[in-house]
């Protein structure tokens, strides 16, 4: 166990600690006091690590996302959905009606493009949460231009790295690095785009 704290940068009493959890498989025993661990134990601390530091989840979601990987009989898009709807903040619907006009939008916006997408994802409730706010402060979304962007940067950039072939371990942790990371990276890129073409626009403007 020191040499895998040792390579994986994880304390000893934290790999115990996910070992007891059940988000550590156990090691092979080779005496009273002695497990080897081998690669497999590196990838799954990898994603433990990537799901606490970067996709900032508790235990118990962490260790609904492990049950996926470690189950073998679902298939690859289900596990990368279980990591998918655990990353996603929780929107609890509105009995409204301002909350069931924003919901019918976005579920026939959805159906336009011909994305296949489950009636319980939580970025349906997250958008329709936005467009109802959207809709309170007088601003008509105008969601087009956003979707085909993110159609495009999945399609075109994100799909294609995550390793579906290799160990499922991996695949999750490229999926929440890829969606946290690089989800706050467009972000950024976004203001400072907002200020560049604001300075362009209204240089020496009074």
């Amino acid at each position: 166990m020191s040499e895998l704290s040792a390579e994986s940068g994880v304390p000893i009493a934290t790999i115990k600690y996910y070992l007891r959890e059940g988000l550590l498989h156990p090691g092979e025993q080779t005496s009273a006091t002695r497990a080897e661990y081998d690669a497999t134990h590196l990838r799954r601390l990898r994603l433990i690590r990537a799901l606490l530091e970067v996709g900032r989840l508790p235990v118990s979601a962490i260790k609904k996302v492990v049950e996926a990987v470690e189950d073998e009989s679902l298939p690859v898009h289900t596990m990368l959905g279980t990591a998918h709807y655990a990353l996603s903040p929780r929107v609890e619907p509105e009995a409204t009606p301002e909350w069931d006009a924003a919901l019918a939008e976005v579920d026939a916006f959805l159906a336009g493009l011909g994305w296949k997408v489950e009636p319980e994802a939580p970025a349906r409730h997250e958008l329709a949460h936005t467009v109802m706010r959207m809709r309170q402060l007088g601003h008509t979304p105008e969601l087009a231009p956003y979707a085909a962007a993110a159609g495009r940067l999945v399609e075109e950039v994100e799909i294609d790295t995550i390793p579906y072939d290799g160990p499922r371990d991996a695949a999750v942790e490229a999926l929440v690095l890829g969606t946290v990371l690089y989800g706050r990276a467009f972000d950024a890129l976004r203001r400072l785009a907002h200020e560049s073409t604001s300075a362009r626009r209204l240089s020496g403007s009074s």
